[in-house]
Formats: structure tokens, sequence, C-alpha cells
């Protein structure tokens, strides 16, 4: 049986009045819809590679919903983690991601769970692709006992099975010219990602690189930049480097061009390095969520209804989060050295002074 989505307006047209109000009700099923359509995206520069990804991608209707499902959820989690943070409940270093959702569902979309996953901060969309829950996340950042590290972390230390996420310091995933080595060297099956989204802190990369070619900066490595705000187009990529490194041909670097539009941090008002007219334009012409919502809209694989009904649940999804974050207890003073090590038997841990001892349990 066909799910029917029923539309009901008060239009002056259409069927029976009733008490001089005329009510038009229509359905649509799901066979009303595009099932898939092809588009052509952007094509990616090359280092080092002979052919790079498909300059066209197939996307189906679930697929299209389900990416637009999970970027309009980190959109409104880092939306909500930025009001918690000016109310004070959220304290801390804390580094949003919104404008960059893309990156995360494209690479998801393009590799399995069972791969590894090491990002440094900036992880919150990657916990969630990861298959952590906006409850944990915001109960992380929070500092509460049911976030994804216990309250333990924050934002820059989130963990799911298969993902190592959030270091505190860019390049502390590994030294990174002497982790290309010896990748190469290996041959090891990494693909190694440069999220450029414009800036390192303050900095633009203009004005901080004599060559912003980071695709290419792994030399000896082959390199691809991509469009990172484009969600089909980091899957093509993602997809391209993961056959790439699983067919024995080592390892593969892509620069996915991105934007922030928060500043660096909480801390930084991200307008005193850049206009509010350039985070603007980006907004207006690049979004990846708008882009991915016109291509569906356009050629009918959903519905102006269809997408504010999801936009209605993500948000009720993120307020019965943020009430969790905000009423979850916090970790008590005994759970604070556990999980040191994994699967060893308790062990004492030096407090604050010599003389106070903790225990860790696994």
């Amino acid at each position: 049986m066909q799910k029917m989505l029923t539309i009901i307006s008060n239009v002056l047209r259409g069927s029976a009045s009733r008490n001089g109000t005329r009510v038009v009700v229509s359905a649509r099923t799901y066979a009303d819809f595009t099932p898939q359509a092809t588009f052509d995206i952007k094509k990616c520069d090359l280092h080092r590679l002979e052919e790079g990804p498909p300059q066209q991608a197939v996307l189906t209707r679930e697929e299209g919903l389900q990416y637009y499902r999970t970027m309009q959820t980190m959109r409104r989690m880092e939306l909500k983690a930025d009001q918690l943070y000016k109310q004070k409940i959220i304290r801390g270093f804390c580094h949003l991601y919104d404008g960059q959702e893309a990156c995360a569902v494209g690479i998801e979309a393009g590799i399995n769970l069972t791969d590894h996953l090491i990002t440094a901060y900036r992880a919150h969309g990657y916990t969630l692709t990861r298959g952590g829950t906006v409850r944990e996340i915001l109960a992380e950042l929070t500092g509460r006992r049911g976030g994804i590290a216990k309250g333990k972390g924050g934002s820059m230390h989130m963990y799911t099975k298969n993902f190592y996420g959030g270091n505190g310091i860019v390049g502390a995933q590994g030294q990174i010219f002497e982790t290309y080595n010896m990748a190469s060297l290996w041959k090891l099956p990494c693909i190694f990602i440069c999220e450029n989204n414009k800036y390192g802190m303050g900095t633009s990369v203009e004005r901080a690189a004599a060559s912003t070619d980071y695709y290419k900066r792994g030399d000896f490595i082959p390199g691809l930049r991509v469009d990172g705000m484009d969600v089909l187009c980091v899957r093509e990529a993602t997809k391209f480097a993961a056959e790439h490194c699983r067919s024995g041909k080592g390892p593969i670097l892509m620069e996915l061009q991105t934007y922030r539009y928060h500043g660096h941090s909480m801390s930084d008002p991200g307008i005193s390095y850049r206009t509010r007219e350039e985070i603007q334009e980006v907004r207006s012409k690049s979004d990846p969520i708008s882009m991915l919502k016109d291509r569906m809209l356009n050629n009918n694989m959903a519905s102006v209804e269809e997408l504010k009904e999801i936009d209605v649940e993500v948000r009720k999804e993120i307020e019965d989060a943020a009430q969790f974050a905000t009423t979850d207890p916090e970790p008590p003073l005994d759970d604070l050295c556990n999980h040191l090590f994994y699967n060893d038997p308790p062990i004492e841990v030096r407090g604050t002074n010599p003389w106070t001892k903790l225990k860790s349990v696994s």
C-alpha cells in the first residue's frame, strides 16, 4: 500500500465549500515523484592522476531525503550549540560546523561505517554521521553524564565506533608530511582530507600560504581538489578516492573547498577579518543545503511540504536533545578518571596532589 501525502490549503478554487471557506484537499503518492535523477557536477582538479571522478552523479529520491535530513540536523544542532554557548550553558572551546555540512555527509556517503575515520576539532558533524545522536552530542557539549564521552570530552573529544574524533591541535592527527611519506612508502589505504574553509583561525589562506593548492601538498601522492559545498561532488570524489585506496594504489589526498559561517570558535565573531557581505554571498550562492533542496524540487524528487515536514521534525529533535542536555546530571567526581585504559583492571590515579588518590575503571 502506497503511503499518501495529504496537503490541505485554503484557496479560492477546488472542491466543496464549508462555512464560506473553500477547502482543497490534494493527494500525491510517492509514485508521483521522480525516483532518481542524474546531475552534472563540477570537475575536480587533479594532481598526479590521469583520470578523476565522474562529472555526473546519480541521486535517488531516498538518498536525497537522507542527505537533506542529515545536513539540516547538523545545521540546526550547531545553531542550538551557538545559543547554549551564548547562554553560558556550554563552556570552553566550541568549534561549529555550519556551512561545511556537505563535507561530512558526502564523505560518509562514499565510504563504509566499517572504515576508520580520524578528525581534528570541528568534529560535531562527523560524530553525527558516524552514528552518534544529537542528544549525545549536545549533552557532551554541556558536560553531562549522557554525553557521547560521558561528559568528560566536550567539543573537541567525541568518539564512536571506528571514529577517533577531536584533536585540539591542527596536525595532531599525525605530523602530516612524515605521515604522507610513510603512507606512500608502505602504500597504505589512507585518504588524507583537507577541509579548506578559506581561513586558518582569522587568517585567510592567501595571506598564510605561498601556494594554496593544498591538494598538491602530498607531492608524490595523487590529489584531488573538490567542490566541498556540493554533497554529490564530495560523495563521488570520496568514492573515487576509496576505490583508489582499496585497489592497492596507496594513499590519496583530497582538498574540499568549503566555507564556515561561524568564526573559528565561539570566541571569534568571525567578521573582523572578513565582511558580513562575503558570508552572505556564500550563503546565497553556494549553501550546501539550499543546493540540494533546489535540485530535488526542480526535478520533482520531493515537494516543498515534504521538506518542510522534515524541517519541523528536525527542529523538534534538536529541542528535545537540548532539553536533555540541560537537565541530565553532570558526571560524579568518582567517574573522573574512568576509561583511561581499555579492558584493564582498576588502577589508582594521582589526584590534584600526591595525597589524593582516584580510581580508574575501564
